[in-house]
């Protein structure tokens, strides 16, 4: 359930925000531009205001006390052009929040991109210890954290930062000794913010973390409801969700308990402050310290007001910035993940043969060949046989721990080789090393001569095709399905393929026969009937390698009767590898590896093992079960 090896979150936000708005500036950096421009004009028509007070005060009303006959026309003109820079600083706020949320949608929108192409060049180990739920936790929490903080969030704190500057500049031009008072004051209130959003961005990791175990462990009951009712332990996973939930829980009310304490404390600062500074400018002017009119103050008090927009903005604004960050962390961690790594140069091209000779062809031939170029320039072909070999193959998922010793065996092209053991003898295994879905740690896999190593994976897996015993299908039509096998293969290779598998028949007898659409991997079809398609999406993708996992292990009789027909054509001149649960699938195979613990310890056809009277023998016989 839980990635005990998952690094924690946030811990460094400084450089995660650095990469945020990088990624953010590489996309949108003209329209970020126009932004700041924006914000600027907003900020400007903020302080302004603030200062206007000064000029109606002192310039205007103060001349008129006392006037019998007062003159409010300029003051009507001053009014009337500071409405228009109002007006300007509101058009620029509505237009930048505008844009604000297109750079955000798009931001995202090339973040998931990222995620989801990174995610595809990630070795399958990254699956074995990721739950499913964990990784969607990505792609739908985390990066929806980051829809406040960049529309919202990024462009308050800028208008804040923007108009904190101009207003302190503007205070500096009042009165230096108020300014300084403010000074001091904005400190404490930063150290306050600081202090804060240091303890809320560690609990507000911790959450996005508990959210993403919480989804993992809820997917994986969602798939094994059927287990879970079968063995009546509802209650069970009830309280070991109420485990995780209570953690998620625990820190998500760490972290909004610590960052729902910031507002209160900094609007409390903000009002003592405001007091403050009426008191002692006020003070100031009565004593003569400071040259003070009653407008200076009065518009002093409204700067103050202003800084305290900004503060206030900061202090609000940064715990959605924190929570971001921990989703941002996440996401980066995931993008951070080292890719599959493959060093091969040897590639698989279509060939043509002339008196022997093999030559690349851009057409499809029918014929397929390794195409090695070596270190003086010259490039060789081998023909694409399907021989594979393993030579002292020793293998481990922990390099301290290994699940396979000394494993030797021969597949020729056109043999049939199946393994039989019990459950973690280690057969999986042995197809996943032909894949390189996983590295051995010691002696060599050959295929047509060639160390595996030196092919590139994406042209071994090329070459092999492989049909499990669970399924996967995908949403969509039963053509599409065969197809994936074979992207651009013609409507009558997916008829052909389907006929070669026996699926023809089913299909054809469907409502929309191979338009019909299946979901939830496969919903409404048989467990034979997925298995038939999966053949098929195998057949037309023509491998010369075939390898079957326990290809008929968990359909009855009469519908593997049907199965084994389609599989029978598919083996058919193929070399094929075959995992065996029901060993009356298998009597005919080339020869048959028992394994036990990680090792072969018999080899040969069905009637030799037989004759031995060894291990193979008391499993066919029933004097000792598979599991």
């Amino acid at each position: 359930m839980k990635n005990k090896n998952q690094r924690p979150t946030g811990h460094n936000p400084g450089k995660t925000l650095g990469r945020l708005l990088l990624t953010m500036f590489r996309l949108y950096r003209f329209r970020l531009l126009f932004v700041l421009i924006l914000i600027l004009l907003s900020a400007f028509a903020n302080v302004r205001g603030s200062l206007f007070l000064q000029t109606v005060i002192d310039q205007y009303i103060t001349p008129m006390i006392g006037s019998s006959n007062p003159d409010f026309s300029g003051l009507l003109k001053a009014v009337m052009m500071m409405a228009g820079i109002y007006v300007v600083g509101i058009v620029a706020g509505l237009i930048y929040n505008l844009m604000m949320v297109t750079i955000s949608e798009g931001t995202q929108k090339k973040i998931r991109d990222q995620m989801f192409e990174h995610l595809e060049s990630l070795p399958i180990r990254y699956f074995d210890t990721n739950s499913d739920g964990n990784i969607m936790s990505h792609f739908t929490n985390d990066t929806d954290t980051l829809r406040q903080m960049i529309s919202q969030s990024i462009p308050s704190l800028l208008l804040a930062m923007v108009t904190f500057v101009a207003v302190f500049i503007a205070m500096l031009s009042l009165s230096i000794p108020l300014t300084i008072f403010v000074i001091f004051s904005v400190s404490l209130m930063f150290f306050v913010i600081r202090f804060v959003a240091n303890r809320s961005g560690k609990y507000f990791g911790a959450q996005q973390r508990d959210l993403g175990q919480v989804n993992g462990y809820i997917e994986e009951m969602m798939h094994g409801q059927k287990v879970v009712k079968i063995f009546n332990h509802e209650e069970k996973v009830i309280d070991d969700f109420d485990v995780l939930n209570d953690e998620l829980q625990s820190s998500a009310t760490k972290a909004n308990a610590n960052a729902n304490q910031l507002m209160p404390i900094m609007m409390n600062l903000l009002n003592i402050q405001y007091v403050l500074v009426a008191i002692i400018g006020g003070l100031l002017s009565v004593y003569g310290v400071s040259i003070l009119s009653v407008g200076m103050i009065a518009s002093f008090l409204q700067l103050s007001r202003s800084l305290n927009g900004p503060i206030s903005q900061i202090s609000q604004q940064i715990n959605f910035v924190i929570m971001a960050l921990a989703g941002a962390e996440r996401i980066f961690e995931l993008l951070d993940e080292e890719p599959e790594s493959d060093d091969g140069y040897v590639t698989l091209v279509n060939a043509t043969e002339t008196n022997g000779v093999l030559s690349e062809s851009v057409d499809r031939t029918g014929i397929w060949a390794w195409k090695h170029p070596h270190d003086d320039g010259h490039v060789t072909y081998t023909k694409l046989t399907g021989d594979v070999v393993f030579e002292d193959v020793d293998f481990g998922y922990e390099p301290n721990k290994m699940v396979l010793h000394d494993i030797n065996l021969y597949a020729e092209p056109g043999q049939k080789v199946a393994f039989v053991g019990a459950t973690g003898a280690g057969k999986t295994t042995i197809t996943n090393l032909i894949n390189r879905f996983y590295d051995i740690q010691d002696g060599k896999i050959r295929y047509d001569g060639i160390n595996i190593q030196k092919i590139k994976k994406h042209s071994l897996r090329r070459s092999l095709g492989i049909v499990l015993q669970d399924t996967h299908l995908f949403t969509g039509t039963i053509h599409e399905n065969i197809r994936y096998g074979k992207l651009n293969a013609t409507d009558d290779e997916v008829v052909e393929a389907a006929k070669l598998a026996n699926a023809d028949w089913f299909i054809r007898h469907l409502p929309n026969g191979y338009e019909t659409v299946i979901t939830g991997d496969g919903e409404g079809l048989s467990q034979g009937q997925r298995q038939l398609l999966a053949i098929a999406r195998a057949a037309i993708a023509d491998p010369p390698v075939m390898i079957l996992d326990e290809a008929t292990s968990s359909i009855d009789t009469r519908t593997e009767r049907i199965v084994q027909e389609g599989m029978d054509k598919l083996m058919e001149g193929r070399t094929v590898f075959v995992i065996a649960h029901r060993l009356s699938t298998i009597q005919n195979s080339s020869v048959i590896m028992v394994m036990d613990h990680g090792r072969i310890i018999e080899r040969g056809d069905h009637d030799s093992l037989l004759a031995e009277k060894g291990m193979y023998y008391q499993l066919y016989t029933g004097k000792v079960e598979l599991d």
